[in-house]
């Protein structure tokens, strides 16, 4: 047996073939060698091991899930104080954080939807929202001393540029705490009330907004407070409400796609463009109205140019009327839609920078511009100007505000006329006339007249043809009003849900105004109990409201801390230690909030400068970091 085992052996060395050589380790009694597999998963010991590690994958994926996210769309991305040239930023406005405000509170039953800048993913799971606002502040304080706020750069993710209202001389409390009710307001409100008409139109604001922008005369602030108010004082007897009510605000111009005179790239796309007046001065209620419209061709600069222009007054008058020579030769005269042909021009000397000096001579510096989607005229134009009516945005036949109805169906439908049915193209003079029509048939009558978004699932046909009855809108008004309060009645309406605002006595008073019409249960502080719903805090100081909102942060749905820097803290041999103290602010309040709270840092702007808001949701993730 021996003999044989050494003649095997031997034969092995002899031969390297694989077989003897697992032949050999078998007759050895060697292990076998597991194959070699990198990839190869850890074999779990038994079962329970295994399901203990997959259970624990479920908890971590059902985590994940209900982790809240706030991410920045384009508009918000152009806002950024990150973005590195301040010519190409282009900044948002204090109303864009109020509806992001609003959506973490009450998602889609929100009047108002961030969807413009942002995206807030998994509202609902939100645990509460901070706000902690500075006054007297501004997006300069932050880029020039960004090192002396290490807690805002390490643990707010978006940090953006805001137009407040300090820029124009305005309380920012107002635009934080008053929600007017709006076209965006929600279908369930609609089918409810069936008109949101009167409630509409807290619209005094747009024409602060628009001289953040445009340069402007400050008028009587009587004329502001009438304007504000609704006052019906002053109004042209054929008008049932003020016409500025009627005016595109700076945000729809944006979103309309006007050119304004706003910082950033848009200020490099239309470096070419001009005002239609070096000043303005503020529109009322008697401001003139000026239907304009113009007719282009293609020309070999790629674009449409000024081939005609046209403008009405309120009489139907043509004040201007003439024909244009573009600057540029013409590849297509669009005859079917433009109504002009080669003939037409041979002869004309009239080019663009005529017209533009025409226009800025001719239009009173209140001027309201009416017409249908006149972005397009302004931009031929290459003219800006700040008070607009837009008949494609006033009147609606589909339900959709970015459906738009076209002038030819509206006037058919409205005034029972029938325009652009000439086979020689359009006419600039008749469309500015059938523009101004329109607006005042809405004048006369309501400011949800002919809008099919502002009245739901209302009859359009119906609406042309009912009368006004004045008892049902009163009724409509009374109702609609507790809706249109505050931001405070809106983020409180569901049940159990509470609010608090912190700050010094003159902070209370201002937001108390807010308040003092609603149905809310308000109570101070010490008194607040379960069935309050608005708790106010009145702190001796700034440290004490610091304080005050750290404790009480997660007692609360919204917690809004309002506090003001004094002169002497803003005073240049200061500014350091402001600053560290305002970090250290920033710091305990966010300490203080809960797992997945949205928290919410605005310096409100000063008149030099515009505010800032830096925002983030605070996670497991970002205490880690921290």
């Amino acid at each position: 047996m021996a003999e044989d085992k050494s003649i095997r052996k031997r034969s092995c060395e002899q031969n390297s073939n694989d077989t003897c050589i697992k032949a050999c380790k078998k007759e050895q009694n060697f292990p076998e060698p597991e194959p070699e597999n990198n990839n190869k998963k850890p074999r779990l010991s038994d079962i329970k091991e295994y399901a203990n590690l997959k259970a624990e994958l479920r908890e971590r994926k059902k985590r994940l899930k209900a982790i809240p996210r706030l991410t920045l769309k384009a508009v918000g991305e152009n806002a950024t104080l990150d973005v590195g040239n301040m010519t190409k930023r282009i900044p948002i406005f204090l109303s864009d954080v109020q509806h992001l405000l609003l959506y973490s509170l009450l998602g889609h039953h929100s009047p108002y939807l961030p969807a413009r800048w942002c995206q807030l993913e998994k509202y609902n799971k939100i645990s509460h929202t901070v706000v902690f606002v500075l006054e007297g502040l501004s997006s300069y304080h932050f880029m020039a001393y960004e090192d002396m706020f290490p807690h805002i750069v390490q643990n707010f993710k978006h940090r953006l540029e805001v137009i407040t209202p300090t820029v124009y001389g305005a309380s920012i409390t107002e635009e934080l705490a008053a929600v007017p009710l709006t076209g965006t307001q929600s279908d369930k409100l609609i089918k409810r009330y069936g008109s949101l008409e009167t409630a509409l139109q807290a619209n005094g604001n747009v024409i602060k907004l628009l001289r953040s922008v445009f340069p402007m005369h400050l008028t009587n602030s009587n004329v502001n407070f009438s304007m504000t108010n609704n006052s019906v004082e002053n109004l042209p007897q054929t008008d049932k409400f003020c016409r500025t009510k009627l005016l595109l605000s700076l945000w729809q111009m944006v979103e309309e796609n006007y050119p304004v005179p706003l910082k950033g790239t848009l200020a490099k796309k239309y470096g070419s463009y001009i005002l239609t007046k070096d000043v303005y001065k503020e529109a009322t209620s008697t401001s003139p109205m000026f239907g304009l419209d113009c007719e282009m061709c293609l020309t070999t600069s790629g674009y449409l140019e000024l081939t005609r222009i046209s403008v009405v007054d309120e009489s139907m008058n043509v004040i201007y009327d003439s024909l244009v020579k573009p600057e540029n030769p013409i590849t297509n005269y669009l005859t079917r839609f433009s109504g002009i042909t080669e003939d037409m021009l041979n002869d004309v000397k009239i080019r663009l920078h005529d017209v533009q000096q025409t226009l800025r001579t001719l239009l009173p510096p209140d001027a309201i511009l009416v017409g249908q989607s006149l972005n397009s005229d302004l931009h031929t134009l290459k003219m800006m100007h700040p008070y607009i009516i837009d008949t494609s945005v006033i009147f609606n036949l589909t339900g959709d505000r970015y459906r738009k109805t076209k002038l030819q169906i509206l006037v058919r439908e409205f005034l029972g006329e029938s325009i652009q049915d000439n086979k020689a193209g359009h006419c600039s003079t008749e469309d500015s006339k059938a523009s101004m029509k329109l607006v005042k048939l809405k004048l006369a009558n309501s400011v949800d007249y002919g809008d099919a978004v502002l009245l739901g699932d209302r009859s359009m046909k119906i609406l042309k043809m009912e009368t006004d009855n004045k008892a049902k809108r009163e009724l409509q008004k009374t109702e609609i009003k507790k809706y249109a309060t505050s931001l405070f009645s809106h983020i409180t309406k569901n049940k159990g849900t509470t609010a608090a605002i912190v700050g010094n006595d003159e902070v209370i008073s201002e937001y108390s105004k807010y308040l003092i019409n609603s149905s809310l249960n308000i109570m101070d502080d010490e008194s607040f109990a379960k069935n309050d719903q608005v708790r106010l805090v009145i702190a001796d100081s700034t440290k004490h409201a610091v304080e005050r909102t750290s404790e009480i942060a997660m007692d609360h749905a919204f917690v809004l801390c309002h506090v003001k820097l004094t002169k002497e803290q803003l005073q240049d041999e200061q500014l350091e230690e402001t600053f560290r103290t305002v970090n250290q602010w920033t710091r305990q309040v966010w300490q203080c909030s809960a797992i997945n709270s949205l928290a919410c840092v605005i310096f409100s702007g000063i008149n030099t400068a515009n505010g800032s808001c830096f925002l983030n949701i605070k996670t497991e993730d970002s205490i880690i970091r921290a």
